[in-house]
């Protein structure tokens, strides 16, 4: 007789890797080849992990959320194990249907500590499963609600971690403006690209380049330098949350990385920055760009730069 497999305590320490530990486990326990742990933003659906076994899917890709049999299982339209997921109207007429093979289908909700979604627990086969499959839910469940746990303590932790970081590396700041130096911010960026990866997290970059500031030169000393700055950088600080990080990357470049922060709202804090660009009567340029999960933080950092020089020559 075929031994139960079990999920070692160690293995539960970590939201990346408990994430893992739990994928492995179902797929021994009841089969099916593909079986993921998901964060939805927005329309997006962001794969953190998989364990697949045939459909091709990976951590880091991204589907449309609305097109999904987890929107509709959350929004009360299936139910969570569906052994013939095509028995399912609304299944049945999902567009992920018509994409790739779908026989069977489980899914359970992850929740933020709040009880808003995060994403899901899911499973999907491509041919139909045995009834009896329908008697596992109280133990898939089980181990979503654990791996919410896990996540909300890691979250917490990531935060505090954050801040640490941010008190750490504080000796690497530009002179004049006291903001983080084009070094602290490679060292922070790269710090916060682990914990997006991780869990999905959203973020955006801005890039601010002051057009006055390129005709200042070192020889005039810091006093002058300093009377440029300063009302730029109390404006930049006015807009970043405690959580973002802000830095002087070049002698007239300035880079916001907004935190947990979808584009969209990320756009509204670029508008609010050009307004106050204006009424300050400050001539600059500003860029921004969303991380995207196959991509990350520097493509985002890149694709922002571009929109702001695309801006500055228009």
């Amino acid at each position: 007789m075929k031994p139960l497999p079990s999920i070692d305590a160690s293995q539960l320490l970590d939201f990346s890797t408990a994430a893992m530990a739990v994928l492995t486990y179902l797929h021994d326990r009841l089969g099916f080849d593909l079986w993921m742990v998901t964060r939805t933003e927005g329309n997006d659906w962001i794969v953190l992990q998989a364990n697949d076994q045939g459909y091709g899917v990976k951590a880091g890709d991204v589907f449309s959320w609305t097109d999904s049999f987890c929107s509709r299982m959350i929004e009360g339209e299936g139910p969570r194990i569906a052994p013939c997921s095509d028995a399912v109207a609304a299944y049945a007429q999902a567009p992920i249907g018509q994409q790739v093979k779908i026989g069977a289908y489980v899914g359970v909700p992850l929740v933020n500590e709040d009880g808003s979604l995060f994403g899901t627990l899911c499973a999907i086969d491509p041919v139909p499963q045995p009834a009896v499959i329908q008697h596992e839910l109280p133990l898939i469940e089980l181990l979503a609600q654990l791996l919410s746990r896990i996540l909300h303590a890691d979250m917490r932790a990531a935060e505090q971690t954050r801040l640490a970081e941010h008190l750490q590396i504080e000796a690497l700041t530009d002179v004049l403006t006291g903001l983080y130096n084009r070094r602290g911010w490679d060292q922070l960026l790269d710090k916060e690209e682990e914990r997006c990866t991780i869990y999905g997290y959203p973020a955006c970059i801005i890039v601010v380049d002051v057009a006055g500031l390129r005709a200042a030169s070192e020889p005039e000393g810091q006093a002058g330098a300093d009377q440029l700055l300063q009302p730029i950088v109390a404006l930049l600080r006015q807009l970043t949350r405690k959580q973002d990080i802000l830095a002087r990357i070049s002698r007239n470049e300035f880079a916001m990385l907004c935190v947990d922060c979808a584009l969209v709202e990320g756009e509204h804090i670029k508008q609010r920055l050009e307004q106050a660009l204006e009424t300050s009567q400050i001539q600059a340029s500003v860029g921004i760009a969303g991380r995207h999960p196959s991509q990350g933080l520097r493509w985002a950092w890149a694709n922002a730069d571009r929109a702001r020089y695309t801006v500055q020559q228009s």
